[in-house]
C-alpha cells in the first residue's frame, strides 16, 4: 500500500473516532429524537399486575413437560421425534420431545424470594395439563393412576403448595378446570363437580381464585383433552354451564376466555385440528366473558419445528428485527378485532406468551431474548392490554429463572426493572429514529418521575437521543447477545449471599444527548419531570 493510501486511511479512521467520541450515531439520518417527558400525553393505564407470569399445572402435579436442550445450546434443528404407532403425535407423550419430572416445590426460599421481587403478580397455574386433571380432594394418599377421563392428578397438598406460594409472592390466583371425559354427563356437558372442589378447597386453606379460563387453549381442543369431535357449539354450552357455576360459587371471580391460541401468525401445520376463535364466540349460547384473553408466541421451538417443516420456527439472526418484534401487534390486532364484534369494550389480557411455543429456544435462555420480552410488555401497555401473563416463571428455556439452578436469567432481570421503574400510567413519547424502540411510563412508585425505556435493536450502530433534563441511566447489555449473564451499566447482575438480590444502581447523566449503544436496554429516570398524568 502505497503513502498516500496509509494517509487517506489514517484520516478516515481518525474522523471516525471523533464521531463516536462526540456521541454522533453512525447511522445515517435525521438529528437525535428530543425527548420532553413533561409534555408526554398519556395514552393507556395498564393493571398494577400487568407483568405476570405462569407456573405450569404439569410443574405443580410432576408430569411431561419440555425436555432440556443439551448443554451445548446447539442452534440447530434436532432430528423429528419419534411418533407414536398408529396416530399423531400427542402432547406429553412423545420421550423425543417430553421428560417425567418430579413436582416443584414451590416453598423453595429463593424461588419465593424472586418471585416476591416481581410482585404484585398474577400467577396462572393453567397449561395443557389442567384440562385432565384429577383434584383428589382427599387426605388419604392419591390413586397410583388417574380415574378414567383423566391424565393427571393434583393432591390437596400440592394446590395448597400452589395457593401458599401467591400468598407469600404477592400474587393473585389464576387457573382453568378440567375439561376432559372424566368431567362429563352422559350427553358429554361439562359438569361442575371438580371444580367446585378446587374452589372450596383453595377457600378453605386461606386462598382465592381472582380469575380463571373455562380451560386452556379451546382451539386446539384434540391436543388439550377435550372430547372428540369438541367443536364451537359444545364450547358455548360448557362456557354457559360454568358461568352459572361461577355465578354461585364465586361471584368475585373473574371470568377470562376464550383463551385461544395459534392464531394470526403461521403456528401450527393445517393437519393439526382446529377451531376458529370466530366460530366459538358465534356459537350458542353466545360466549360471555368479563375478560377477553388469548395466548401469543411468535413462532414454534426447535423442537416443535423440526416436524412440522419451514415457517414455524425462529432463529437467533432473526430476534432484533422489526419483523420478528412487531408479530405481538400482528396478533393483538387479530384478536382486539374479534373483541371488538363479540365482546366490546372488555379488558384485554395476555395470558400466555414467551419467546416461542413448545418450551422456548435454546436461545430464550439469553440477553437475546430480553428485547423481545421487554419490547412486547411496552407495545402492548402502549395499546391497552392489561396484563400480560409470561410462560413460564421457572420451567423449560423460555422460563425467567433456571428451573434446575433456580439461577436468575437474562429476562428475569429485565422483569425486574420493568416491575422497579415502569408504573401503570402509560404514555407516548413520540417518534423515535429507526431501530430505536421507545416507550415511556410514569416512573413507578414516585410521583412526578418519567421513566423512558429505549431500546437499540442495531447489533453494531450507537443511537442518542436528546434529553431536556438530567436522568438516571439503567443500561442492560450483555458481552454477547447469546450470554445468559447481564450486565447493568456495565455490572454482571447476580445474587448475593443468601440470595440478596443485587442492588440496581443508575448512572447519573447530565442533561443533552444521551447515547444508546449497540445492542442495548436502556432504562432514563426523570424525576419531578412535570408531567400532570405522573402526579
Amino acid at each position: 500500500m502505497d503513502s498516500s493510501r496509509n494517509l487517506a486511511l489514517s484520516v478516515a479512521v481518525s474522523l471516525l473516532s471523533l464521531v463516536v467520541a462526540a456521541g454522533g450515531s453512525l447511522r445515517a439520518g435525521a438529528a437525535p429524537p428530543a425527548i420532553a417527558p413533561s409534555t408526554m400525553p398519556r395514552v393507556a393505564v395498564v393493571d398494577e399486575r400487568y407483568q405476570s407470569y405462569n407456573v405450569e399445572m404439569a410443574e405443580v402435579i410432576g408430569a411431561r413437560f419440555w425436555k432440556p436442550y443439551p448443554k451445548d445450546r446447539d442452534t440447530r434443528p434436532p432430528s423429528a421425534p419419534t411418533k407414536p404407532a398408529g396416530g399423531e403425535l400427542r402432547i406429553g407423550m412423545d420421550p423425543g420431545m417430553f421428560e417425567a419430572r418430579p413436582p416443584a416445590d414451590l416453598a423453595n426460599p429463593r424461588l419465593r424470594t424472586l418471585a416476591a421481587a416481581l410482585g404484585p403478580a398474577f400467577v396462572r397455574v393453567s397449561g395443557t395439563w389442567a384440562n385432565s386433571v384429577y383434584f383428589h380432594d382427599s387426605d388419604d394418599p392419591a390413586p397410583a393412576s388417574p380415574p378414567p377421563g383423566f391424565q393427571g392428578v393434583l393432591t390437596r397438598a400440592q394446590w395448597k403448595g400452589v395457593v401458599d406460594f401467591a400468598l407469600a409472592v404477592n400474587a393473585k390466583l389464576v387457573t382453568s378446570f378440567a375439561i376432559s371425559a372424566g368431567v362429563r354427563d352422559a350427553a358429554g356437558a361439562w359438569t361442575p363437580g371438580q371444580a367446585g372442589k378446587v374452589l372450596a378447597f383453595t377457600k378453605s386453606v386461606g386462598g382465592d381464585i381472582a380469575a380463571a379460563e373455562l380451560f386452556n387453549e379451546p382451539t386446539i381442543p384434540a391436543a388439550g383433552g377435550a372430547p372428540p369431535g369438541y367443536g364451537a357449539a359444545a364450547f358455548a354450552r360448557d362456557l354457559a354451564a360454568f358461568r352459572a357455576f361461577v355465578k354461585t360459587a364465586a361471584p368475585r371471580m373473574v371470568v377470562l376466555g376464550p383463551g385461544s391460541a395459534g392464531e394470526g401468525v403461521a403456528l401450527v401445520p393445517a393437519s393439526l385440528a382446529m377451531l376458529k376463535t370466530e366460530d366459538l364466540l358465534a356459537a350458542s349460547p353466545r360466549p360471555v366473558f368479563d375478560v377477553f384473553s388469548y395466548h401469543f408466541y411468535g413462532a414454534v421451538s426447535q423442537r416443535c419445528a423440526s416436524m412440522m417443516g419451514p415457517g414455524f420456527g425462529a432463529t437467533p439472526d432473526a430476534a432484533l428485527t422489526d419483523e420478528w418484534l412487531s408479530r405481538t401487534d400482528r396478533v393483538r390486532a387479530f384478536y382486539a378485532g374479534l373483541r371488538d364484534r363479540f365482546a366490546p369494550g372488555a379488558p384485554m389480557w395476555l395470558t400466555e406468551t414467551a419467546e416461542a411455543a413448545c418450551g422456548g429456544n435454546p436461545w430464550a435462555t439469553t440477553f437475546l431474548d430480553s428485547f423481545r420480552y421487554l419490547d412486547q410488555l411496552g407495545r402492548l401497555a402502549k395499546q391497552g392490554v392489561q396484563v400480560v401473563m409470561h410462560n413460564t416463571l421457572a420451567a423449560s428455556e423460555y422460563a425467567l429463572i433456571d428451573q434446575a439452578t433456580l439461577t436468575p436469567r437474562p429476562n428475569y432481570w429485565a422483569a425486574l426493572l420493568w416491575r422497579r421503574l415502569m408504573g401503570p400510567i402509560v404514555l407516548d413519547p413520540g417518534p423515535a429514529s429507526p431501530g430505536t424502540h421507545l416507550y415511556a411510563h410514569c416512573t413507578a412508585g414516585h410521583p412526578g418521575g418519567v421513566t423512558l425505556m429505549a431500546i437499540n435493536t442495531s447489533r453494531t450502530d450507537t443511537a442518542s437521543i436528546d434529553l431536556p433534563a438530567a436522568a438516571d441511566r439503567y443500561m442492560l447489555t450483555a458481552r454477547t447477545l447469546e450470554d445468559v449473564h447481564v450486565e447493568l451499566n456495565g455490572r454482571e447482575l447476580a445474587l448475593g449471599a443468601g440470595d440478596q438480590l443485587p442492588s440496581l444502581q443508575p448512572t447519573r447523566l447530565p442533561k443533552g444527548r444521551v447515547e444508546l449503544a449497540p445492542a442495548s436496554i436502556t432504562f432514563l429516570v426523570v424525576s419531578g419531570s412535570g408531567n400532570p398524568s405522573c402526579r
